[in-house]
């Protein structure tokens, strides 16, 4: 049995048309008419237990619905989707206690209480055994460095912090699966790196199938082997991952700072493009297909002087607008 399979779900949402004046107003309440607007169009995927699936595309694509579908959140305007041997939207008290989720932007975590408690709140909720909990609690405590800030108020956590905290929150229960919305977003480099080992141990230890949304290209890299991407509430591209970098991630972007802002307005680099200049500082494109960074950057830093270096992918935004005019689809 697969982890999750979608046969032409669609999602419509109907909005309450208001007319303008009072007598308009009026005939709203006794003929209300209504407007629809289709977020997710049929779409068909399926997910293997124990895969890490990323499931792309720009704000507004239908990611967040589909998820919700997938979790029971919301009902489909048609098609139907198996998660676990259950239908989401029908049997959602079942399958909750066998899914997890974890939002970048939505904390489950009790704001003004530590984290223990949140903790204890979720063993009543999924109906742990005492010795059960303690176990794995002491196990994602110690796996996810918790223990200096478990008795700290969530208000005073850092981002890092508090991420950390909402992951081993999500896997108390040892669930099957899990939604992974942005889990990423707004940390540092290092945090960053840390959340990802954790994800793919899991992963490889206990089998854990996650089911991801990022708009980090190093999230896709690092912890998916297949991605999906959406747009328009159409699936438009199911690949391995090393296809996709091929296909999408062929440019990428080198920040620099000069130590002399005449150094900056000559600055030229074969195999790149110069896309902006602003004072000392110099941002250039480069096409990785044709050039690669290191002869980019080893033809700049034995030519000009350099104070600093930063090498950036593309906003994914900027990814899939791209995929999505080459397959013609339609402009983004």
């Amino acid at each position: 049995m697969k982890a999750i399979e979608v046969e032409g779900v669609t999602k419509t949402f109907r909005t309450k048309r208001k007319g303008e004046g009072f007598t308009a107003g009026v005939r709203g309440l006794f003929r209300p008419e209504y407007t629809e607007k289709r977020a997710v169009e049929p779409i068909h995927f399926d997910v293997e237990r124990g895969e890490m699936l990323a499931f792309l595309g720009p704000n507004g694509a239908g990611k967040s619905t589909t998820i919700k579908m997938l979790t029971g959140i919301l009902h489909p305007s048609g098609g139907r989707a198996s998660v676990l041997g259950l239908t989401p939207w029908r049997d959602r008290g079942k399958l909750s206690y066998r899914i997890g989720s974890v939002f970048g932007q939505k904390s489950q975590l009790w704001y003004h209480l530590p984290p223990t408690d949140t903790f204890e709140l979720m063993r009543r909720i999924y109906e742990l055994g005492k010795n059960d909990y303690t176990a794995r609690r002491d196990l994602l405590i110690e796996r996810f460095r918790l223990a200096p800030y478990l008795e700290t108020p969530v208000r005073k956590l850092s981002l890092g912090e508090r991420m950390r905290c909402e992951l081993a929150a999500a896997l108390l229960h040892r669930p099957e699966i899990v939604f992974l919305d942005e889990p990423t977003i707004g940390l540092d480099v290092v945090v960053k790196q840390h959340i990802r080992e954790l994800i793919r141990e899991l992963n490889q230890e206990e089998g854990t199938t996650f089911f991801l949304t990022s708009h980090d290209p190093g999230d896709i890299e690092q912890l998916c082997r297949r991605a999906i991407v959406i747009n328009h509430g159409r699936v438009i591209l199911d690949q391995p991952v090393p296809v996709l970098k091929r296909e999408l991630l062929t440019h990428k972007t080198i920040k620099l700072e000069l130590a002399e802002a005449g150094a900056a307005k000559l600055l030229t680099a074969e195999g790149a493009t110069v896309t902006e200049r602003d004072g000392v500082r110099v941002t250039l494109s480069v096409d990785t297909a044709t050039s690669s960074i290191e002869t980019v950057l080893a033809s700049i830093v034995g030519t000009y002087p350099i104070r600093d270096v930063t090498i950036e992918d593309p906003p994914m935004e900027e990814i899939i607008a791209h995929i999505y005019e080459k397959k013609g689809e339609a402009a983004v």
